[in-house]
């Protein structure tokens, strides 16, 4: 029977996720058929006047469902909002809570929510001027939606928040609370009051009714946002690690036989397939010949951190597009309730984050194995045992100067700290709300740890492309065609004569290979073939 995947190069890297963060920096504008939809969608629900129960406009929130709700649908989407402000810890990206923001307003235009329009253009205007609220990144149970983290958001577009409805004893926050985003003269992000930024950009702040303010907050936004941004990193980490590992493969000798695509094509795993090619266009880039021999000393099989690279980095690429799958039809839905469907008015649980945690899940694992190969490459680099017989941790002075001694002790600290992180948040669910969620997913905290755990990624990363730059400084390597990082880590790090703090040396080797390859899971179409 044929293999399914023939060709040389079987599977483009996932676009899915990339294409709709380019989507979501663009400006938000309504074609006439999400015009019409919301338009009719609002109308329906304004027709029944009360003729039926509606969750959040004629009752109350969550367990108090059977009590009525204010008359007034302005003091009920006000009181929704401020009673869900409770968020706390550092603020996400701005970057996020802007797709968090449009990925809200976009699943309105799918006319199932029945916002109001005016409140709808009014929202999309301050998106589109660059309003971006500053929302904590801490609170939310992603159950009935990321209540939390968007109830911020909601109050810094309606300004509203500072000691509202409680008098002078009442103010519990800082004058400035609610906070927006806004860049400074150099261009670096700032907090500031969402009311002088409205005022600066010179649009009126939101006002919110019951039925707007509840499909604004109830909703799944928060968690995919992150999950969004996470998922790039992750790929923009294993194309990186990819790059490593063929030059690393190339300065040590080692054998190239691993990489051949023979080898993989018999696998039938189309993720492990292009990492392998990634691999070899590496070695040969840095100076490996076409033969795949091992060079003089070199065992026949290398140990599994970098024999093993295509399977492993190969089936993360393979859940990237499995996840970017799941991410981008949550994307592109409504995760709302109620829901108004052929003009049916629907009560369900379209807010629970379920797809999204467990799309958190599966990058947390394979974000680890990502990180978890790259410190063994280290290790493997620093061992006279595996590295050719150089110097112990790679200092041409051992003991009189301890070399990377110190690197990899911090990046054993790193794996272990993102080994904790990656512990699956929906198996901590606590039911809660009067036991009204009493099934909730953690959907953003496993975001929120999938984040923290590529940031210790990028950080061994770094350390390893510093190990390796001073193999290639040991070893007298040159060549004419390598890619642009290599010269870049050549140009900017000298080699490790003597000790030195290399805290920031890894940092700044870090955003190197983060600048060289992020935009490859983003705009580039065949991330093949781009230059690194």
């Amino acid at each position: 029977m044929p293999l399914s995947h023939p060709s040389a190069d079987p599977r483009p890297p996932d676009t899915l996720v990339g294409d709709l963060l380019d989507r979501s920096v663009e400006p938000l504008e309504p074609t006439a058929v999400d015009q019409a939809r919301m338009t009719a969608a609002h109308r329906a629900l304004t027709a029944l006047d009360g003729s039926r129960r509606v969750y959040g406009v004629t009752h109350g929130f969550g367990p108090l469902v059977d009590h009525a709700a204010d008359p007034d649908p302005a003091r009920q989407g006000l009181g929704l909002i401020s009673h869900l402000a409770t968020g706390q810890g550092e603020p996400l990206p701005p970057d996020v809570t802007r797709t968090m923001v449009w990925l809200r307003l976009r699943g309105m235009t799918l006319g199932h929510s029945a916002v109001a329009p005016k409140t709808w253009q009014r929202l999309a205007d301050l998106l589109n001027a660059g309003f971006v609220p500053v929302v904590p990144s801490e609170g939310s149970l992603s159950a009935s939606g990321d209540l939390v983290p968007l109830a911020h958001a909601a109050l810094a577009f309606a300004a509203a928040g500072s000691g509202d409805g409680g008098g002078a004893g009442s103010r519990t926050r800082s004058p400035a609370f609610p906070e927006a985003w806004c860049r400074d003269a150099g261009g670096a992000w700032r907090r500031a009051g969402s009311a002088a930024v409205l005022d600066g950009l010179g649009l009126p702040p939101v006002t919110w009714d019951a039925r707007s303010a509840l499909a604004f907050v109830n909703g799944s936004s928060a968690c995919l946002a992150r999950a969004l941004h996470t998922h790039r990193e992750l790929g923009a980490l294993t194309r990186a690690a990819a790059a490593v590992t063929g030059r690393t493969a190339a300065l040590l000798g080692a054998s190239g036989e691993p990489y051949e695509d023979a080898l993989q094509r018999v696998r039938n795993q189309p993720g492990q397939r292009t990492v392998a090619s990634w691999i070899r266009t590496e070695r040969i880039a840095s100076g490996a010949t076409p033969d795949p021999a091992p060079g003089p000393g070199r065992p026949l099989q290398e140990r599994y951190s970098l024999r093993c690279a295509p399977q492993v980095l190969g089936a993360v690429l393979d859940q990237l597009d499995l996840q970017g799958s799941v991410l981008a039809d949550e994307a592109e839905g409504c995760s709302d309730n109620p829901v108004l469907v052929d003009g049916d008015l629907l009560h369900g649980g379209n807010f629970h984050a379920a797809p999204v945690a467990f799309a958190s899940e599966a990058h947390a694992s394979c974000t680890h194995q990502v990180a978890y190969l790259m410190e063994r490459q280290l290790a493997l680099v620093l061992d006279p045992a595996a590295n050719g017989g150089l110097p112990p941790l790679l200092t041409p002075r051992p003991g009189a100067a301890s070399g990377f001694a110190g690197v990899q002790i911090a990046a054993s600290s790193h794996l272990g700290r993102l080994r904790q992180l990656g512990h699956p948040a929906s198996f901590t669910a606590v039911p809660t709300n009067l036991h009204n969620q009493d099934q909730v997913p953690l959907a953003l905290n496993s975001a929120n740890a999938v984040a923290q755990m590529t940031e210790r990624t990028w950080w061994i990363l770094g350390s390893l492309l510093l190990a390796v730059n001073q193999l290639a400084h040991l070893t007298g390597h040159r060549d004419g065609d390598e890619a642009r990082l290599w010269r870049e880590l050549r140009e900017e790090f000298p080699p490790l004569d003597r000790d030195r703090p290399l805290a920031g040396e890894i940092t700044r080797a870090a955003a190197l290979a983060r600048a060289r390859h992020l935009p490859l899971t983003t705009t580039d179409p065949d991330a093949t073939t781009a230059a690194v």
